[in-house]
């Protein structure tokens, strides 16, 4: 039989054991870091690398230099001529083209003029002096009880009188009357008149008339005069011309240049009812105009103008094109030739060139303090602007594909 073995510990040891399973248990939290708090400094560390690395790969450079100009003023005459076909830059002669344009001009226009017109009506003249038929003259006077003087538009014929019962019957006829005056003092009303000739003789108390209605149209009327239609011409042309040109203007080709001075118009037809004298208060004046210009292509005279430049700038000097500045003075004018001469000035900025590669390579490599130093020294840099990519870099690169240089900058 086999023997059992126990382990029998001092009673010290089972005294300490029963206080430890007494004693309340306390356990202290534990402190975790997540991954992400665990790898940050690494990735950190990583951005800045990658971002120093880069830093090299794509560094640049951008300078801006603006350099000295100068403005020369130049002076030529050009010569454009719709018979030639080539530009003849030796000569100063362009290709020209001749550009027409018609239209209908008509506008209402006020009479100036002022005329009294006389006052007309009707008068019944009455015979009660003889049986025999009469022809009275045109223009026979009339005289109103108060005076007024008519005479008669037309011969009269004045019927005879008849005899009733061994008495006279007066015959009577209707004269169309005009009053010897202008103005509205005439425009009286029913009156008895007189003949004026008769003065003086029985006659005058035998024939005798009488108007029933007033007599009107007698005033102040307005009357075309000479001055008025030719005052209508010239406005017409005056009108004529500047919409003309603001036609031609607009049906000229973006490309050629339009000479607003070496235009001409004609007059083909001018029409009015109206005549001088007339009384009318307002008449209508019409006429028809064309207008002609020569002109020639944009590209052809900056081409001449180049030429001219550079025959007359030193070497090493270039043209900014942008700042050129024309101005064409039309001199003669031959439509029937189809030619037109022009004083032509012009001007341009120039300014010198530079070698940017060389420029490049000597600024390889300074700090931004010496390369503003560098430039600023150059005779002919008036003034520069300096970009490093990125920001915290404090020296020009040093690979020449990596420095931008835009020049010139002209402002």
């Amino acid at each position: 039989m086999a023997k059992r073995v126990f382990d029998i510990l001092p009673p010290e040891k089972l005294k300490e054991e029963a206080l430890e399973k007494e004693k309340p248990k306390f356990k202290l939290p534990e402190i975790r870091l997540g991954k992400k708090l665990i790898f940050l400094p690494s990735i950190i560390f990583i951005v800045l690398i990658s971002l120093f690395l880069l830093s090299f790969k794509f560094s640049k450079a951008e300078i801006k230099i603006w350099p000295e100009t100068e403005t020369p003023a130049f002076k030529t005459r050009l010569t454009a001529e719709t018979k030639v076909e080539n530009p003849d830059f030796k000569n100063n002669i362009l290709p020209g083209k001749i550009f027409e344009i018609e239209k209908t001009f008509s506008e209402e226009f006020s009479s100036s003029g002022k005329s009294l017109k006389k006052a007309e009506g009707i008068i019944r003249l009455y015979n009660a002096s003889t049986t025999k038929d009469e022809t009275w003259l045109a223009g026979t006077r009339f005289v109103s009880s108060d005076g007024k003087l008519f005479k008669s538009k037309d011969k009269i014929f004045v019927p005879g009188a008849k005899i009733k019962n061994e008495k006279i019957v007066p015959s009577f006829v209707d004269v169309p009357v005009v009053a010897a005056e202008g103005g509205s003092d005439y425009n009286i009303g029913p009156s008895h008149f007189s003949i004026l000739a008769f003065k003086g003789t029985p006659r005058y108390y035998k024939f005798y008339g009488e108007s029933f209605q007033p007599m009107t149209g007698g005033g102040e009327v307005s009357q075309v005069k000479k001055e008025d239609l030719e005052r209508a011409e010239n406005i017409l042309i005056e009108k004529a011309k500047g919409e003309l040109k603001e036609i031609l203007k607009k049906e000229i080709p973006s490309d050629f240049v339009f000479l607003a001075d070496a235009s001409e118009i004609k007059i083909l037809d001018k029409f009015s009812l109206a005549r001088p004298g007339e009384e009318i208060e307002k008449f209508n004046f019409q006429l028809r105009a064309k207008m002609s210009t020569i002109s020639f292509k944009k590209e052809d005279s900056e081409k001449l103008v180049d030429e001219l430049i550079l025959s007359q700038i030193e070497k090493g000097k270039s043209i900014f094109k942008e700042s050129l500045k024309m101005e064409y003075l039309p001199e003669i004018i031959n439509f029937e030739l189809g030619k037109i001469n022009i004083s032509l000035n012009f001007s341009v900025k120039i300014y010198p060139e530079i070698d940017s590669q060389s420029l490049k390579r000597a600024l390889i490599g300074k700090s931004l303090a010496e390369t503003k130093i560098f430039l600023e020294n150059q005779p002919q840099i008036i003034r520069t602007e300096i970009h490093l990519f990125p920001f915290w870099l404090k020296n020009i690169p040093k690979d020449v594909e990596k420095i931008e240089i835009d020049y010139p900058i002209i402002d």
